[in-house]
Protein backbone atom coordinates (compact mmCIF):
# COMPACT_ATOMS: atom_id res chain seq x y z
CA UNK A 1 0.00 0.00 0.00
CA UNK A 2 1.43 3.41 -0.91
CA UNK A 3 1.67 6.28 1.54
CA UNK A 4 -0.98 8.23 -0.38
CA UNK A 5 -3.42 5.31 0.01
CA UNK A 6 -2.75 5.21 3.73
CA UNK A 7 -3.29 8.96 3.98
CA UNK A 8 -6.60 8.66 2.15
CA UNK A 9 -7.63 5.90 4.53
CA UNK A 10 -6.71 8.01 7.52
CA UNK A 11 -8.78 10.91 6.25
CA UNK A 12 -11.72 8.58 5.55
CA UNK A 13 -11.73 7.05 9.02
CA UNK A 14 -11.08 10.35 10.84
CA UNK A 15 -11.93 9.95 14.51
CA UNK A 16 -12.07 6.19 14.13
CA UNK A 17 -8.28 6.13 14.17
CA UNK A 18 -6.86 4.50 17.31
CA UNK A 19 -5.74 6.86 20.05
CA UNK A 20 -2.68 4.74 20.87
CA UNK A 21 -1.05 5.08 17.48
CA UNK A 22 2.29 6.88 17.41
CA UNK A 23 2.12 10.56 16.54
CA UNK A 24 -1.17 11.23 18.39
CA UNK A 25 -1.42 13.82 21.10
CA UNK A 26 -1.02 12.25 24.49
CA UNK A 27 -4.25 11.65 26.30
CA UNK A 28 -6.47 12.99 23.53
CA UNK A 29 -6.76 9.92 21.33
CA UNK A 30 -6.71 12.21 18.33
CA UNK A 31 -4.41 13.17 15.53
CA UNK A 32 -4.47 14.05 11.90
CA UNK A 33 -5.36 11.45 9.30
CA UNK A 34 -1.89 11.75 7.78
CA UNK A 35 -0.16 11.20 11.14
CA UNK A 36 -2.26 8.12 11.79
CA UNK A 37 -1.76 6.73 8.28
CA UNK A 38 1.98 7.34 8.29
CA UNK A 39 2.31 5.45 11.58
CA UNK A 40 0.16 2.47 10.58
CA UNK A 41 1.56 -0.85 11.82
CA UNK A 42 2.81 -3.27 9.20
CA UNK A 43 3.17 -7.03 9.50
CA UNK A 44 4.91 -9.49 7.24
CA UNK A 45 1.88 -11.76 6.86
CA UNK A 46 -1.01 -9.38 6.42
CA UNK A 47 0.67 -6.23 5.17
CA UNK A 48 -0.57 -2.93 6.56
CA UNK A 49 -2.71 -3.46 9.66
CA UNK A 50 -5.08 -0.56 10.13
CA UNK A 51 -7.05 -1.00 13.38
CA UNK A 52 -10.38 0.78 13.75
CA UNK A 53 -11.88 1.81 17.06
CA UNK A 54 -15.52 0.75 17.11
CA UNK A 55 -16.59 3.67 19.28
CA UNK A 56 -15.22 6.34 16.96
CA UNK A 57 -17.44 9.30 16.22
CA UNK A 58 -18.86 10.17 12.82
CA UNK A 59 -19.39 13.56 11.23
CA UNK A 60 -23.09 14.14 11.91
CA UNK A 61 -23.22 17.47 10.07
CA UNK A 62 -22.23 16.05 6.71
CA UNK A 63 -24.42 12.96 7.09
CA UNK A 64 -27.39 15.13 8.02
CA UNK A 65 -26.78 17.35 5.00
CA UNK A 66 -26.65 14.37 2.66
CA UNK A 67 -29.82 12.94 4.17
CA UNK A 68 -31.71 16.23 3.94
CA UNK A 69 -30.70 16.88 0.36
CA UNK A 70 -31.53 13.32 -0.64
CA UNK A 71 -34.98 13.85 0.89
CA UNK A 72 -35.34 16.99 -1.23
CA UNK A 73 -34.54 14.95 -4.34
CA UNK A 74 -37.12 12.32 -3.34
CA UNK A 75 -39.76 15.03 -2.87
CA UNK A 76 -38.86 16.50 -6.27
CA UNK A 77 -39.40 13.06 -7.87
CA UNK A 78 -42.87 12.85 -6.30
CA UNK A 79 -43.77 16.34 -7.52
CA UNK A 80 -42.52 15.70 -11.05
CA UNK A 81 -44.30 12.34 -11.13
CA UNK A 82 -47.56 14.09 -10.23
CA UNK A 83 -46.96 16.74 -12.89
CA UNK A 84 -46.34 14.07 -15.53
CA UNK A 85 -49.62 12.32 -14.71
CA UNK A 86 -51.91 15.28 -14.01
CA UNK A 87 -50.67 17.90 -16.47
CA UNK A 88 -49.62 17.94 -20.10
CA UNK A 89 -51.63 17.66 -23.30
CA UNK A 90 -54.50 16.17 -21.27
CA UNK A 91 -55.00 17.52 -17.77
CA UNK A 92 -56.61 15.62 -14.92
CA UNK A 93 -57.74 17.08 -11.61
CA UNK A 94 -56.55 15.47 -8.39
CA UNK A 95 -60.06 14.29 -7.35
CA UNK A 96 -60.66 12.81 -10.81
CA UNK A 97 -57.30 11.04 -10.64
CA UNK A 98 -58.18 9.29 -7.40
CA UNK A 99 -61.63 8.43 -8.74
CA UNK A 100 -60.06 6.89 -11.85
CA UNK A 101 -57.54 4.84 -9.87
CA UNK A 102 -60.16 3.69 -7.35
CA UNK A 103 -62.57 2.70 -10.11
CA UNK A 104 -59.79 0.81 -11.91
CA UNK A 105 -58.87 -1.13 -8.77
CA UNK A 106 -62.42 -1.91 -7.69
CA UNK A 107 -64.05 -2.33 -11.10
CA UNK A 108 -66.28 0.71 -10.58
CA UNK A 109 -67.66 3.13 -13.13
CA UNK A 110 -64.99 4.62 -15.36
CA UNK A 111 -64.77 8.15 -16.71
CA UNK A 112 -65.01 7.88 -20.53
CA UNK A 113 -61.74 8.81 -22.18
CA UNK A 114 -60.03 10.00 -19.03
CA UNK A 115 -59.76 6.53 -17.47
CA UNK A 116 -58.06 5.13 -20.56
CA UNK A 117 -55.64 8.06 -20.91
CA UNK A 118 -54.60 7.95 -17.27
CA UNK A 119 -54.47 4.20 -16.65
CA UNK A 120 -53.15 3.04 -20.03
CA UNK A 121 -50.94 5.91 -21.07
CA UNK A 122 -49.90 8.55 -18.55
CA UNK A 123 -49.61 6.52 -15.35
CA UNK A 124 -47.66 3.51 -16.74
CA UNK A 125 -45.46 5.93 -18.67
CA UNK A 126 -44.60 7.85 -15.49
CA UNK A 127 -44.10 4.64 -13.48
CA UNK A 128 -41.72 3.13 -16.03
CA UNK A 129 -39.91 6.46 -16.46
CA UNK A 130 -39.32 6.67 -12.72
CA UNK A 131 -38.07 3.09 -12.47
CA UNK A 132 -35.73 3.19 -15.47
CA UNK A 133 -34.35 6.53 -14.31
CA UNK A 134 -33.62 5.09 -10.87
CA UNK A 135 -32.10 1.94 -12.43
CA UNK A 136 -29.85 3.92 -14.76
CA UNK A 137 -28.86 6.26 -11.92
CA UNK A 138 -27.89 3.37 -9.67
CA UNK A 139 -25.98 1.64 -12.48
CA UNK A 140 -24.00 4.76 -13.26
CA UNK A 141 -23.35 5.47 -9.59
CA UNK A 142 -22.06 1.95 -8.99
CA UNK A 143 -19.65 2.05 -11.94
CA UNK A 144 -18.41 5.57 -11.20
CA UNK A 145 -17.88 4.83 -7.51
CA UNK A 146 -16.13 1.52 -8.07
CA UNK A 147 -13.84 2.80 -10.82
CA UNK A 148 -13.48 6.30 -9.32
CA UNK A 149 -14.06 7.83 -12.73
CA UNK A 150 -17.04 10.02 -13.74
CA UNK A 151 -16.81 8.69 -17.30
CA UNK A 152 -17.46 5.11 -16.19
CA UNK A 153 -21.13 4.64 -17.03
CA UNK A 154 -23.01 2.07 -19.13
CA UNK A 155 -23.37 4.67 -21.90
CA UNK A 156 -19.63 5.16 -22.25
CA UNK A 157 -18.18 1.70 -21.61
CA UNK A 158 -20.29 -0.10 -24.21
CA UNK A 159 -23.02 -1.88 -22.23
CA UNK A 160 -25.81 0.19 -23.76
CA UNK A 161 -24.31 -0.41 -27.20
CA UNK A 162 -24.40 -4.15 -26.55
CA UNK A 163 -28.13 -3.92 -25.85
CA UNK A 164 -28.63 -1.74 -28.92
CA UNK A 165 -26.74 -4.06 -31.25
CA UNK A 166 -28.63 -7.13 -30.03
CA UNK A 167 -32.00 -5.38 -30.29
CA UNK A 168 -31.35 -4.03 -33.79
CA UNK A 169 -30.17 -7.47 -34.89
CA UNK A 170 -33.40 -8.96 -33.57
CA UNK A 171 -35.51 -6.31 -35.35
CA UNK A 172 -33.71 -6.25 -38.69
CA UNK A 173 -32.55 -9.84 -39.14
CA UNK A 174 -35.28 -11.80 -37.33
CA UNK A 175 -38.20 -9.38 -37.55
CA UNK A 176 -38.71 -9.45 -33.78
CA UNK A 177 -40.91 -7.03 -31.86
CA UNK A 178 -42.17 -6.36 -28.34
CA UNK A 179 -40.89 -8.69 -25.64
CA UNK A 180 -38.51 -10.45 -28.01
CA UNK A 181 -36.64 -7.19 -28.64
CA UNK A 182 -36.44 -6.51 -24.90
CA UNK A 183 -35.11 -10.00 -24.28
CA UNK A 184 -32.48 -9.59 -26.99
CA UNK A 185 -31.41 -6.26 -25.51
CA UNK A 186 -31.07 -7.82 -22.06
CA UNK A 187 -28.98 -10.69 -23.39
CA UNK A 188 -26.82 -8.34 -25.46
CA UNK A 189 -26.05 -6.07 -22.51
CA UNK A 190 -25.10 -8.98 -20.27
CA UNK A 191 -22.97 -10.62 -22.96
CA UNK A 192 -21.04 -7.47 -23.80
CA UNK A 193 -20.52 -6.71 -20.11
CA UNK A 194 -19.02 -10.16 -19.58
CA UNK A 195 -16.71 -9.65 -22.56
CA UNK A 196 -15.56 -6.23 -21.34
CA UNK A 197 -14.92 -7.52 -17.83
CA UNK A 198 -12.99 -10.52 -19.17
CA UNK A 199 -10.77 -8.30 -21.32
CA UNK A 200 -10.11 -5.92 -18.43
CA UNK A 201 -8.97 -8.86 -16.28
CA UNK A 202 -6.61 -10.22 -18.89
CA UNK A 203 -9.05 -12.93 -20.02
CA UNK A 204 -9.98 -14.28 -16.57
CA UNK A 205 -13.28 -14.03 -14.76
CA UNK A 206 -12.04 -15.67 -11.59
CA UNK A 207 -12.58 -14.26 -8.14
CA UNK A 208 -8.98 -14.21 -7.09
CA UNK A 209 -7.68 -11.19 -5.26
CA UNK A 210 -4.62 -9.14 -5.96
CA UNK A 211 -3.89 -6.61 -8.65
CA UNK A 212 -3.77 -9.22 -11.40
CA UNK A 213 -7.16 -10.62 -10.42
CA UNK A 214 -9.05 -7.33 -10.28
CA UNK A 215 -10.64 -5.38 -13.10
CA UNK A 216 -8.40 -2.36 -13.62
CA UNK A 217 -10.58 0.69 -14.05
CA UNK A 218 -8.69 2.21 -16.95
CA UNK A 219 -8.54 -1.08 -18.84
CA UNK A 220 -12.26 -1.68 -18.33
CA UNK A 221 -13.16 1.76 -19.65
CA UNK A 222 -10.82 1.49 -22.64
CA UNK A 223 -12.08 -2.00 -23.47
CA UNK A 224 -15.65 -0.74 -23.25
CA UNK A 225 -14.98 2.23 -25.52
CA UNK A 226 -13.35 -0.02 -28.12
CA UNK A 227 -16.17 -2.56 -28.08
CA UNK A 228 -18.73 0.26 -28.20
CA UNK A 229 -17.13 1.59 -31.38
CA UNK A 230 -17.29 -1.85 -33.01
CA UNK A 231 -20.92 -2.33 -32.00
CA UNK A 232 -21.83 1.12 -33.27
CA UNK A 233 -20.40 0.14 -36.65
CA UNK A 234 -22.48 -3.06 -36.56
CA UNK A 235 -25.66 -1.11 -35.83
CA UNK A 236 -24.91 1.30 -38.68
CA UNK A 237 -24.38 -1.62 -41.07
CA UNK A 238 -27.65 -3.27 -40.07
CA UNK A 239 -29.55 0.00 -40.51
CA UNK A 240 -28.25 0.33 -44.07
CA UNK A 241 -29.48 -3.20 -44.88
CA UNK A 242 -32.99 -2.72 -43.48
CA UNK A 243 -36.03 -1.44 -45.35
CA UNK A 244 -37.42 1.98 -44.47
CA UNK A 245 -40.19 0.77 -42.15
CA UNK A 246 -37.94 -1.61 -40.22
CA UNK A 247 -35.19 0.99 -39.98
CA UNK A 248 -37.70 3.51 -38.60
CA UNK A 249 -38.81 1.05 -35.92
CA UNK A 250 -35.21 0.31 -34.99
CA UNK A 251 -34.35 4.01 -34.88
CA UNK A 252 -37.17 4.75 -32.45
CA UNK A 253 -35.93 2.00 -30.16
CA UNK A 254 -32.30 3.17 -30.46
CA UNK A 255 -33.22 6.66 -29.29
CA UNK A 256 -34.93 5.37 -26.16
CA UNK A 257 -38.65 5.95 -25.82
CA UNK A 258 -41.47 5.52 -23.31
CA UNK A 259 -44.17 5.37 -25.99
CA UNK A 260 -44.50 1.60 -25.58
CA UNK A 261 -44.94 1.77 -21.80
CA UNK A 262 -47.43 -0.74 -20.43
CA UNK A 263 -48.34 -2.34 -17.13
CA UNK A 264 -46.81 -5.63 -18.25
CA UNK A 265 -43.41 -4.00 -18.73
CA UNK A 266 -43.80 -2.08 -15.50
CA UNK A 267 -44.47 -5.32 -13.62
CA UNK A 268 -41.41 -7.07 -15.03
CA UNK A 269 -39.23 -4.06 -14.30
CA UNK A 270 -40.60 -3.76 -10.76
CA UNK A 271 -39.82 -7.43 -10.05
CA UNK A 272 -36.26 -6.96 -11.31
CA UNK A 273 -35.76 -3.89 -9.11
CA UNK A 274 -37.13 -5.73 -6.07
CA UNK A 275 -34.18 -8.10 -6.45
CA UNK A 276 -31.49 -5.64 -7.55
CA UNK A 277 -32.11 -2.71 -5.19
CA UNK A 278 -31.51 -4.81 -2.03
CA UNK A 279 -28.35 -6.11 -3.70
CA UNK A 280 -27.20 -2.51 -4.18
CA UNK A 281 -27.90 -1.80 -0.51
CA UNK A 282 -25.85 -4.83 0.52
CA UNK A 283 -22.91 -3.73 -1.64
CA UNK A 284 -22.95 -0.06 -0.64
CA UNK A 285 -20.84 -0.60 2.50
CA UNK A 286 -18.02 -2.61 0.90
CA UNK A 287 -18.13 -0.30 -2.12
CA UNK A 288 -17.54 2.73 0.08
CA UNK A 289 -14.43 1.10 1.55
CA UNK A 290 -13.33 0.02 -1.94
CA UNK A 291 -13.06 3.71 -2.88
CA UNK A 292 -9.97 3.88 -0.65
CA UNK A 293 -8.08 1.52 -2.95
CA UNK A 294 -7.75 -2.24 -3.33
CA UNK A 295 -4.91 -2.62 -0.83
CA UNK A 296 -6.64 -0.57 1.86
CA UNK A 297 -9.92 -2.43 1.34
CA UNK A 298 -8.18 -5.79 1.54
CA UNK A 299 -6.44 -4.69 4.74
CA UNK A 300 -9.87 -3.95 6.22
CA UNK A 301 -11.16 -7.41 5.40
CA UNK A 302 -13.00 -6.71 2.14
CA UNK A 303 -12.91 -9.47 -0.48
CA UNK A 304 -11.88 -7.12 -3.27
CA UNK A 305 -12.21 -9.46 -6.23
CA UNK A 306 -15.62 -10.78 -5.19
CA UNK A 307 -16.91 -7.29 -4.37
CA UNK A 308 -15.83 -5.87 -7.73
CA UNK A 309 -17.43 -8.72 -9.61
CA UNK A 310 -20.65 -8.39 -7.60
CA UNK A 311 -20.80 -4.64 -8.26
CA UNK A 312 -20.28 -5.18 -11.98
CA UNK A 313 -22.99 -7.87 -12.15
CA UNK A 314 -25.55 -5.76 -10.27
CA UNK A 315 -24.77 -2.57 -12.20
CA UNK A 316 -24.96 -4.35 -15.54
CA UNK A 317 -28.23 -6.01 -14.56
CA UNK A 318 -29.71 -2.62 -13.61
CA UNK A 319 -28.67 -1.05 -16.89
CA UNK A 320 -29.80 -4.09 -18.88
CA UNK A 321 -33.34 -4.29 -17.43
CA UNK A 322 -33.80 -0.53 -17.87
CA UNK A 323 -32.59 -0.68 -21.47
CA UNK A 324 -34.82 -3.66 -22.18
CA UNK A 325 -37.85 -1.73 -20.89
CA UNK A 326 -37.38 1.55 -22.76
CA UNK A 327 -34.31 1.36 -24.98
CA UNK A 328 -30.91 2.95 -24.39
CA UNK A 329 -32.01 6.28 -22.92
CA UNK A 330 -28.79 8.19 -23.46
CA UNK A 331 -26.64 9.72 -20.75
CA UNK A 332 -28.98 9.17 -17.79
CA UNK A 333 -26.50 6.86 -16.06
CA UNK A 334 -23.68 9.22 -16.99
CA UNK A 335 -25.40 12.35 -15.65
CA UNK A 336 -27.05 11.07 -12.48
CA UNK A 337 -23.98 10.27 -10.37
CA UNK A 338 -22.00 13.53 -10.83
CA UNK A 339 -25.13 15.69 -10.43
CA UNK A 340 -26.07 13.86 -7.23
CA UNK A 341 -22.52 14.22 -5.89
CA UNK A 342 -22.54 17.96 -6.57
CA UNK A 343 -25.94 18.41 -4.95
CA UNK A 344 -25.35 16.34 -1.81
CA UNK A 345 -21.61 17.15 -1.49
CA UNK A 346 -20.89 13.41 -1.23
CA UNK A 347 -21.25 10.29 -3.35
CA UNK A 348 -24.70 8.83 -2.63
CA UNK A 349 -26.37 5.95 -4.44
CA UNK A 350 -29.92 6.87 -3.30
CA UNK A 351 -29.34 10.43 -4.53
CA UNK A 352 -28.08 9.06 -7.87
CA UNK A 353 -31.27 7.01 -8.22
CA UNK A 354 -33.49 10.03 -7.50
CA UNK A 355 -31.53 12.24 -9.91
CA UNK A 356 -31.85 9.60 -12.63
CA UNK A 357 -35.62 9.47 -12.10
CA UNK A 358 -35.80 13.27 -12.22
CA UNK A 359 -33.86 13.40 -15.49
CA UNK A 360 -36.10 10.86 -17.21
CA UNK A 361 -39.37 12.34 -15.93
CA UNK A 362 -38.37 15.89 -16.86
CA UNK A 363 -37.04 14.88 -20.27
CA UNK A 364 -40.14 12.82 -21.06
CA UNK A 365 -42.49 15.64 -20.04
CA UNK A 366 -40.59 18.04 -22.27
CA UNK A 367 -40.48 15.58 -25.17
CA UNK A 368 -44.17 14.65 -24.98
CA UNK A 369 -45.77 17.99 -24.10
CA UNK A 370 -43.50 20.97 -24.74
CA UNK A 371 -41.57 19.83 -27.83
CA UNK A 372 -44.76 19.37 -29.92
CA UNK A 373 -45.64 23.04 -29.33
CA UNK A 374 -42.19 24.09 -30.50
CA UNK A 375 -41.82 21.63 -33.41
CA UNK A 376 -45.26 21.75 -35.06
CA UNK A 377 -46.63 18.68 -33.32
CA UNK A 378 -43.51 16.49 -33.46
CA UNK A 379 -43.20 14.24 -30.40
CA UNK A 380 -39.58 13.42 -29.61
CA UNK A 381 -38.31 10.25 -27.94
CA UNK A 382 -37.10 10.84 -24.42
CA UNK A 383 -33.59 9.72 -25.37
CA UNK A 384 -33.21 12.66 -27.75
CA UNK A 385 -33.68 15.11 -24.88
CA UNK A 386 -31.35 13.28 -22.48
CA UNK A 387 -28.75 12.97 -25.22
CA UNK A 388 -28.93 16.72 -25.82
CA UNK A 389 -28.30 17.26 -22.10
CA UNK A 390 -25.39 14.84 -21.94
CA UNK A 391 -23.04 16.48 -24.44
CA UNK A 392 -22.79 19.93 -22.78
CA UNK A 393 -22.59 18.32 -19.36
CA UNK A 394 -19.62 16.23 -20.50
CA UNK A 395 -17.86 19.39 -21.70
CA UNK A 396 -18.66 21.15 -18.42
CA UNK A 397 -17.31 18.20 -16.47
CA UNK A 398 -14.06 18.26 -18.43
CA UNK A 399 -13.65 22.03 -17.96
CA UNK A 400 -14.24 21.90 -14.20
CA UNK A 401 -11.88 18.92 -13.89
CA UNK A 402 -9.14 20.84 -15.71
CA UNK A 403 -9.62 23.80 -13.38
CA UNK A 404 -9.22 21.56 -10.34
CA UNK A 405 -6.09 19.96 -11.77
CA UNK A 406 -4.62 23.39 -12.48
Amino acid sequence: MSKSDLANLGRELGDNAPGTAPGFAAGTGRGTGREWADNAVKTTKTGPYLPVRASGRRRPGLNRTVLNRTAVLAFAVVVLFAISVLLGSYTVTIPDFFKIVFAHLTGGQKIPGASFIVMENKLPRAVIGTMIGAAFGLAGGLFQTMLRNPLASPDVIGISYGASAAAVTAIVVFGASGAAVSGAALAGALGVAALIYAISRGGSLGLGGGNSGNAAGSRLILAGVGIAAALHALVSFLMTRADIRTAADALVWLNGSLNSASWDRAGVLALALLVLVPAVAALSGPLRILELGDDAAAGLGIRVGFTRLAVVVVAVALAAVATAAAGPVAFVAFLAGPIARRFTAKASLPASAFVGALIVLAADYFAANIAPMLLDGTVLPVGVITGALGAPFLLWLLVTSNRKDA
